[in-house]
């Protein structure tokens, strides 16, 4: 028997293939110095783990609501009056394991065969595998360093059809830290009012508390009628809890709520009761370690430029560098794994990010700024030698 298409299709997560290799090499006693990934190299918040424990102790490990606990739901309302002047209805949250079951949840909800939605190229590399498999079809849309990787919303309007359901958005970005202009936002708005009057906006505010240029805007503040992906993992640094939410328009949530019964049932309990403390307790920390990245975003945005790497648009936001590596090498996953073979310094090839990260590195900044700097030295040493062997 063969396997399925819809799992043949999926192409792999590149920067998962880099860390495995730099995992091998560390296994064979070579020092690496990760800046590949994109998970908080910090400690969940104690005050969050702590909620956590309380909850073990009283007992609360059982199912949960499908849509989630309603303190959490209640707690993710609260936050988004508080940050942003939005009332959101706890009855339109659906609380799941992590964003990635959320998008999962969304594109089968929201999908026919043959839909589309239009994304930004580059973009998060996972994004086309979770339409793809809905049945959608990805559009994606040029965004270029020396416009600061922002759309073009006449690229936008050009591109919608009868068959586009959603434009999908994430700002700050994965990969390029860019936030999106309180303009350029309004006027997707505009072009996505959802239902049978055209598509919705989507919303990935994953990185949303990591901004150190301007300030984010979620897209609850220009329509009600859009949905927001959000969770816990970046900036109170919970990756492992598996936690993020979903905010429909209402008409959605039965839907998404029934194909939630079925495949997940609910998320953890006990990261539920850890995510209420994180949202009420857990704002000085996140600064604290908004704080540190920033120190860390402006050193390596620095020391890659004094290495020549091209930097276009400094990041605003998340915790990554999007850098030309062409002048070096067209191929980016080649010297991605030369950088790494050679260096031992793990960076992601920009192509995992689509057509448009062809000939860029992704840089993280998840990581001690003695290890920024050892990082930097190791490359400073190491493209003399790769200039001279091209030569």
């Amino acid at each position: 028997m063969s396997v399925s298409k819809r799992a043949d299709r999926i192409s792999p997560f590149i920067v998962m293939d880099v860390l495995e290799r730099a995992q091998e090499l560390a296994a064979s006693g070579r020092e690496i110095i990760h800046l590949e990934v994109g998970e908080p190299d910090f400690d969940t918040p104690r005050v969050i783990a702590e909620a956590a424990e309380r909850a073990m102790a009283e007992g609360k490990t059982h199912y949960t609501h499908s849509l989630g606990i309603r303190e959490l739901r209640e707690a993710i309302a609260e936050y988004y009056f508080e940050r942003y002047n939005v009332e959101v209805d706890q009855g339109r949250v659906l609380v799941t394991s992590g964003t990635s079951m959320a998008m999962h949840l969304l594109f089968s909800a929201l999908l026919e065969d043959g839909n589309e939605v239009i994304l930004s190229d580059p973009h998060y590399a996972c994004y086309d595998n979770f339409i793809n498999f809905a049945g959608g079809v990805p559009v994606r849309i040029p965004v270029r360093a020396e416009e600061g990787f922002q759309f073009r919303p006449g690229e936008i309007r050009k591109a919608i059809t009868p068959a586009t359901r959603g434009i999908f958005i994430n700002s700050p970005s994965n990969p390029t830290g860019q936030v999106i202009s309180p303009e350029i936002l309004a006027a997707i708005v505009d072009m996505a009012p959802g239902g049978h009057a055209g598509p919705y906006v989507i919303s990935d505010e994953i990185y949303h508390g990591l901004v150190y240029e301007g300030q984010e805007r979620s897209v609850l503040e220009y329509t009600d009628n859009a949905f927001v992906l959000d969770g816990f993992s970046k900036r109170y640094a919970m990756c492992g809890w598996r936690l993020g939410y979903l905010i429909a328009p209402a008409e959605y949530v039965r839907p998404l709520q029934k194909m939630h019964q079925n495949f997940s049932i609910c998320a953890p309990s006990i990261s539920q009761w850890a995510g209420v403390a994180a949202l009420r307790h857990g704002r000085p920390e996140v600064e604290r370690m908004r704080s540190v990245y920033d120190t860390r975003r402006r050193r390596l945005v620095k020391g890659l430029r004094e290495l020549g790497f091209e930097i276009q648009s400094e990041p605003e936001g998340a915790f990554y560098v999007f850098t030309s590596c062409a002048h070096l090498d067209p191929d980016d996953y080649r010297l991605a794994f030369d950088i790494l073979e050679n260096t031992g310094v793990a960076v992601t090839p920009g192509r995992d990010f689509g057509p448009g990260g062809h000939g860029f590195l992704r840089f993280s900044y998840c990581n001690s700024l003695e290890n920024i700097e050892q990082a930097l030295e190791r490359l400073g040493d190491y493209l003399p030698r790769y200039y001279d062997q091209k030569a």
